[in-house]
């Protein structure tokens, strides 16, 4: 007889971009019973609101046979972006520290589920910051579990890891994919059936300039960072007053809906009353210049009889625009 061989099963890192969908499916195709980890945060930019990634789940479908467990990274990931060991890409983006983070948080999910080994998507040379292979040396080894974390696209450009040693995975069958082309993973994955990423790389707002600039504003600014701030710092224009104070303006329909949802009763509320104009925010004091704003974002002009609805704390009022 026989002795029976015990499945292997890994921990796929799964954005549900080409990349990441690549290396789950050459982890399929070898046995290996794959469990999808995505991590999510009000950075991500394919995030919809309250739905998780949809990219994700796109991909497990298509997979088959996956399963999929969602990980939202909260003030810990924050104060992460805050301070960065390894300092920032081009904007604030701290990409180093961030692999670290979630290779570590998906270690630790590994040994919840007794899997054998974790693999990720990754591609040598592919991004400038956090795929030249130091820094991919560092951050398996800073994660903590260097000798699990498997790179099948390029694992022929590292040494072998324990899955590999023992047999659990076929080093042959393994990829030597280098640089930032991907026409390589996009012919493989039209041979293997894998249509449908809609994830596209880079989809995270600490690599865009302006939101870069408001994030750099709101550290300075706030004694204690979190997460629930975020949704703020993504809405509307920005303006930061001399005296201190934040004005927020909306740019659309949608936008005065989301600064409706968001308004505390700390901040001051504007919402014109008998003329179309946008939603403000006020945090801090200066309503006359936070008005001004309102009204230099409302087309056509508004006349000085105008009215607004004003909102703070518990009180609410309606008031003439020359009364401020």
């Amino acid at each position: 007889m026989h002795a029976t061989r015990i499945k292997t099963k890994a921990v796929g890192l799964l954005s549900g971009g080409l990349d990441s969908t690549l290396a789950a499916k050459l982890m399929q195709e070898q046995g290996v019973e794959v469990c999808a980890v995505n991590f999510t945060s009000s950075f991500c930019t394919c995030t919809p609101k309250k739905a998780g990634c949809a990219a994700a789940v796109t991909a497990v479908k298509g997979l088959g046979g996956v399963s999929l467990k969602q990980i939202a990274l909260r003030d810990e990931y924050l104060d992460m972006v805050k301070h960065p060991k390894h300092g920032y890409g081009s904007q604030m983006n701290p990409c180093i520290d961030c692999r670290i983070m979630k290779i570590k948080k998906a270690g630790e999910y590994m040994k919840k589920i007794g899997a054998d080994f974790m693999f990720t998507g990754e591609v040598l040379g592919q991004r400038p910051m956090s795929q030249h292979k130091r820094a991919m040396q560092m951050i398996a080894a800073e994660s903590g579990f260097p000798e699990y974390l498997l790179r099948p696209l390029s694992a022929a450009h590292f040494e072998p890891t324990v899955p590999e040693l023992e047999g659990g995975v076929d080093r042959n069958k393994l990829l030597a994919i280098t640089g930032r082309s991907r026409k390589t993973q996009i012919s493989l994955a039209a041979e293997k059936g894998i249509r449908d990423y809609p994830c596209p790389a880079g989809g995270c707002l600490l690599t865009d300039k302006n939101f870069s600039e408001r994030i750099r504003d709101y550290f300075i600014c706030t004694k204690n960072p979190s997460m629930g701030d975020i949704p703020l710092l993504k809405t509307g224009r920005h303006f930061r007053l001399e005296n201190g104070d934040k004005v927020i303006v909306a740019r659309n329909e949608n936008e005065c809906n989301v600064l409706r949802n968001l308004w505390i009763e700390n901040d001051h509320f504007l919402v014109p009353f008998d003329f179309s104009g946008p939603t403000v925010i006020l945090q801090g004091t200066d309503l006359k210049t936070a008005l001004g704003k309102l009204v230099a974002y409302t087309t056509p002009p508004v006349w000085d009889t105008a009215r607004v609805t004003h909102r703070h704390g518990a009180e609410k009022k309606i008031m003439f625009l020359d009364a401020f």
